[in-house]
C-alpha cells in the first residue's frame, strides 16, 4: 500500500486559525496584541523570502509585525543595540534572528542576547536547558522540531510509548530538540548523523524515522521499516533539467518514492513540514503575549 500522505499545509492553517482566535481572545480581554520582531541582516535571497512569510503570516495572524531589514556592513554592536531595544520594547512578545547571518556577525553571541521569554525560535541556552531538562510547558520550543509532533501525533496519537524513534541529523536547530520531544512522549529514541555506522539498518528499527540532515535523498527505502511513520524536514534544492535548463526543484532527505511504498505514513516536500515551522513561531508568539499578560499558555 502507498503510504499516507501527511498533508502539513492543511495542518498549518488549522494551526493558524487556532492561533488566531487565541491572539483575538487575549487583545479582548487584556488589550495586549501579541507582537512579532523579525531581524533580517543582508540581502539573502532565501532569507529575504522567509522573512516576508512570516511578516505576512504574523499580520494575518492580527499579531502587530515589524520587520528590521539591516545592511550586511551592520556591525555586531549595532545588532546587539537592536536587539536591546526589542527586548525592552513592550509591544514585542516575539524576536526572529533571521540566519544566517553575513561574515562577521557572530550568531551564538546575537541570538544570546534575546530575551529568553521572547525567544520565540527557542534558540537560546536557557530554553535548550528547559526542553533538555523536561520543562517544556516552560520552554520555547524550536519551530520544526515542535511543528514534527504535531504532525506525528495526528498520525499516531499523544502517547508514544513502546515506539522506536530514529532521529537523523543532530543538529541543535532540530535534531536534538527533536530528539528531547519524543522523549518526552515516551519514545525510545536513537539520534544518528553523518558517522553512524550501517545507517540504513538502524533507521530500519524505527517506527518514527525523522530525516533532519540535509542531504537530498540520502535515506532510500531500505532505510524504512514497513509500516514506519516518516517525517522529512530536508528542504534541499536540486538540478532539475526536465523542467528546463538551469531549473531546480525541492526535495528532502529521504527518496520520497521508495519509502512511500514501505512507510505507513510520510511528510512530502515541500508541503510537510515547512509550513508547520511558521505555524509553530506564530504559536510561540502567542504563548509568549500570554504568558507577558499573565495569561494561561494555549497549547495548538
Amino acid at each position: 500500500m502507498q503510504a499516507v500522505r501527511i498533508d502539513g499545509k492543511a495542518s498549518a492553517e488549522s494551526v493558524l486559525r487556532d492561533v488566531t482566535a487565541a491572539g483575538a481572545a487575549l487583545h479582548k480581554k487584556t488589550g495586549v496584541k501579541p507582537g512579532l520582531a523579525v531581524v533580517l541582516v543582508g540581502e539573502d535571497p532565501a532569507s529575504q523570502v522567509y522573512v516576508a512569510n512570516k511578516g505576512r503570516t504574523a499580520e494575518a495572524c492580527g499579531f502587530h509585525s515589524v520587520t528590521h531589514r539591516l545592511p550586511a556592513d551592520t556591525s555586531q554592536e549595532a545588532l546587539l543595540a537592536l536587539i536591546d531595544e526589542l527586548n525592552a520594547d513592550p509591544a514585542i512578545h516575539g524576536i526572529l534572528q533571521q540566519l544566517p547571518l553575513p561574515k562577521g556577525l557572530d550568531a551564538d553571541v546575537v541570538v544570546g542576547r534575546i530575551d529568553p521569554d521572547k525567544d520565540v525560535d527557542g534558540l537560546t541556552l536557557v530554553n535548550a536547558g528547559r526542553l533538555a531538562s523536561g520543562l517544556a510547558d516552560d520552554a520555547f520550543v524550536p519551530c520544526t522540531p515542535a511543528g514534527c509532533m504535531v504532525l506525528l501525533r495526528q498520525v499516531l496519537g499523544d502517547d508514544l510509548s513502546g515506539k522506536r524513534a530514529v532521529v537523523v541529523g543532530r543538529s541543535n536547530l532540530v535534531g536534538k530538540p527533536m530528539a528531547q520531544l519524543l522523549l518526552l512522549a515516551n519514545a525510545t529514541v536513537t539520534v544518528a548523523h553523518s558517522r553512524t555506522k550501517d545507517l540504513p539498518a538502524l533507521c530500519r528499527e524505527a517506527d518514527i524515522l525523522v530525516a533532519a540532515i540535509g542531504r537530498p535523498g540520502l535515506l532510500k527505502g531500505d532505510c524504512v521499516k514497513p509500516g514506519a511513520v516518516v517525517i522529512d524536514v530536508g528542504i534541499n534544492r536540486v538540478p532539475a533539467p526536465d523542467k528546463g535548463e538551469g531549473k531546480t526543484r525541492l526535495v528532502g532527505d529521504v527518496a520520497y518514492d521508495e519509502a512511500a511504498a514501505i512507510a505507513s505514513a510520510i511528510t512530502p516536500v515541500p508541503g510537510g513540514v515547512g509550513p508547520m515551522t511558521i505555524a509553530m513561531l506564530m504559536a510561540n508568539t502567542v504563548a509568549s503575549a500570554c504568558r507577558a499578560a499573565g495569561e494561561p499558555r494555549p497549547r495548538f
